[in-house]
Formats: C-alpha cells, sequence, structure tokens
C-alpha cells in the first residue's frame, strides 16, 4: 500500500514544537531518514514509553472535525504535530505502524495541505497496518524504507498456532505494539511478520518459541512475501435502511437477530471501530468486520422507486 499527498501547516503555530516528550505511541519511530536510523532496539520496547506525558494540544482541531472517533482524531493530532515538525525542520520522520481508522484520516487530513507530503506503507498492497512517512515534499521523492520483514518457522503441523499466538509470542519479548505490522499466516509453515527494521537483531535473538512449539526467525525481502489477493463476492440487496443491523444481516446471510447479539458481545466494528448500536448508519465505502465470519464493505448506493435502498454488498473471503 503507498499513498501520498501533500500539506502545508502554517495555520498550525504549535506545530513546530518537539514531538520527543508527548508524541505516544509513534515516539519511538522519531527519527529523521535523511541522519542515521535508530540504533538502539530499546526504543521500541515497552518500557521505553512509560515515562511518556500526554499530548499537547495544537490548534488542529478545526480540520479534524469530520473525524467522529475522538481516538482516532487524538492519534491525527499527533501526527499532525510529527508532520509539522518535519515541514519546518526539513527532514522525513515516520510513525510507528497504525491501525487502519488512523492511516486513512491521516492521509485524507494531509490531503488539505500543500508543503508537506505523505506516504504511507504496509509492506504489501492489501497491508491493514502502515507506517506514515511525512517531510517536505522535496525530499520525499521516493519511498522510504521503513519496513522490514520476517520469517517465523516451525513445525507448526501438530500444533496449529494462531495470529493471536504469533502476535501474543512478538508482543512477548517486549516489543510495544506499534512496531510490529500485518502478519501473514503460513499454515504449518508459521508465519511472515512485517516489522520496523530496527526490532529485526532483536526479534530474531529473543523470539523462540510461538505457543509451544519452537521457531526460528530469519528476515526476508519484502518481495518474499508470500500474500494472495482478497477473494471477493459482490450481490445486491434492497433494504428498508441502511442501518448496520440490516446491511450486515443481509451481507453475512444470518438473521438480524443474530447479528444484534453479536453487536452486543462486541464482536462488529465499522471502520475498525467497535458498533454499539444497531441502528447505526452505514456509507459507501464502509467496511464491516465480524469475528469469525470476515469482512464485508459496502459498494454503491442508489434508492429504488418504493423509496428503498439497493445496496451493492462486497463479502472478502
Amino acid at each position: 500500500m503507498a499513498a501520498t499527498s501533500a500539506a502545508s501547516f502554517s495555520a498550525f503555530p504549535s506545530l513546530t514544537r518537539s514531538l520527543r516528550h508527548h508524541l505516544l505511541p509513534y515516539s519511538a519511530s522519531l527519527q529523521p531518514l535523511s541522519v542515521h536510523p535508530p540504533s538502539n532496539p530499546s526504543l521500541y520496547l515497552s518500557r521505553g514509553f512509560c515515562h511518556v506525558a500526554a499530548a499537547a494540544k495544537p490548534s488542529t482541531e478545526p480540520v479534524l472535525k469530520g473525524v467522529a472517533d475522538k481516538t482516532v482524531a487524538e492519534a491525527v493530532k499527533r501526527i499532525l504535530e510529527l508532520a509539522g515538525r518535519a515541514a519546518s525542520r526539513r527532514e522525513v520522520l515516520n510513525t510507528g505502524f497504525l491501525t487502519p481508522p488512523v492511516v486513512k484520516e491521516t492521509m485524507l487530513t494531509i490531503e488539505k495541505f500543500t508543503d508537506v507530503k505523505a506516504i504511507a506503507q504496509g509492506g504489501y498492497p492489501q497491508a491493514e497496518r502502515c507506517r506514515i512517512s511525512v517531510g517536505h515534499p522535496d525530499l520525499m521523492t521516493s519511498d522510504p524504507d521503513v519496513i522490514a520483514a520476517l520469517s517465523i518457522s516451525g513445525n507448526f503441523k501438530f500444533e496449529p498456532c494462531s495470529h493471536g499466538d504469533f502476535l501474543g509470542a512478538i508482543l512477548g519479548t517486549g516489543i510495544e505494539r506499534d512496531a510490529v505490522g500485518d502478519i501473514l499466516m503460513q499454515g504449518e509453515k508459521g508465519a511472515q511478520v512485517l516489522v520496523i527494521p530496527d526490532m529485526i537483531e532483536f526479534i530474531t535473538g529473543t523470539l523462540d518459541k510461538v505457543g509451544n512449539v519452537g521457531v526460528s526467525c530469519t528476515q526476508i525481502p519484502l518481495l518474499a512475501l508470500e500474500y494472495e489477493p482478497p477473494r471477493t463476492k459482490s450481490f445486491k440487496t434492497v433494504e428498508a435502511s441502511l442501518r448496520v443491523d440490516a446491511l450486515a444481516s443481509a451481507g453475512y446471510k444470518i438473521s438480524r437477530s443474530k447479528l444484534v447479539s453479536l453487536i452486543s458481545k462486541g464482536d462488529v466494528r465499522v471502520n475498525w471501530s467497535t458498533v454499539t448500536k444497531n441502528g447505526a448508519t452505514l456509507n459507501a465505502g464502509d467496511v464491516v468486520s465480524v469475528s469469525g465470519l470476515g469482512r464485508l464493505k459496502i459498494g454503491e448506493i442508489s434508492k429504488t422507486r418504493k423509496g428503498k435502498y439497493a445496496v451493492e454488498l462486497i463479502r472478502y473471503f
């Protein structure tokens, strides 16, 4: 995944202040690419974050009014601070790995400006968790080299491990979550993991077990990543409303009462944020995910002559 956009931060006088003490959780990545990359892996360990102060409040509220999720808005605000520093000092700075909603809102927000460029990368085209690099456009002539890949191999034939098992084992070494990107499961062979480059040596020297299976870790080039384009099936439904319980039950072909039960358990997300209300309204482009059932994207929406909604649903398998 790669995306670029430009931004100017003259409207934000506080964006040029130092971020080192208040950019949780991205302080681990505040190193300019034009200088030497971080050489101390402890910057990415959990203990390196325990004394980080709360974020200062820059005057970025006007451009963040459209971000409904407060957690996402706060994360975007901090990245704008990072971008302001990069623009004023004419250097390139990087975030850690970000969740899809933060990546999306950050790129949309930075598009509103002109004197900074942002590039989002996750290591492969369909990556969900991405790092964002920000800097003056003159410095951003190519994609920064900010992502590395690891192969974690072992014999998982008789003791299969899940995505959560691999993530838990990696974080169990003391690494902070934002140092780890997507995990590509490889069945009986193990998994391939996207990480911040500076963590390669630490992980390969520390991680020796996932679950009860002994593993070995080796760095691999990004071109060696094994992934398949997602399989999808598109179909249309006609509904009286655009409520999440109506569209999701149609998309997953389950009863509405079952969908409501899943919502009450916290198993339903829209754009990676947990849904708490059955009547939440969906829009074209929204992505619904249900634990154990995969993802559903809302496609084109049109109104019928009878005032109902004809909605294209795209199911991911």
